[in-house]
């Protein structure tokens, strides 16, 4: 626990991001496009999680129910926490885009467009 205290004290301005795809297949593709690309920063932390929708969802039992990608953040100050923020919401943007062409379209029926 001494870490998780000692990153806090260090990074103390997060923001918890969850994204809500349609399937896990989806949302591992999300997870694999967008962790390729590092932080440039040492000062911001970024990890990724997928996790369920249901937050009562043994996470460990189903993998496919992991279908909402999480993205937390962690800055040194709120000026780098925006920064790094609006890039990842840049790069998401792109990401979504291309599932949205290349998967059959399946987000614009989930949309119901």
């Amino acid at each position: 626990m001494a870490a998780t205290t000692q990153i806090e004290t260090e990074f103390p301005y997060s923001l918890v991001i969850s994204i809500p795809l349609p399937t896990n297949r989806l949302a591992s593709a999300a997870l694999q496009a967008i962790q390729v690309d590092k932080e440039l920063s040492p000062l911001v932390h970024r990890s990724f999680a997928l996790k369920s929708p249901d937050p009562n969802t043994d996470d460990d039992a189903n993998e496919e129910s992991k279908t909402v990608l999480e993205t937390t953040y962690r800055a040194t100050t709120n000026r780098m926490l925006r920064v790094s923020v609006n890039g990842f919401m840049d790069t998401l943007g792109v990401v979504l885009a291309v599932i949205e062409e290349l998967d059959v379209d399946v987000l614009r029926e989930e949309l119901g467009k």
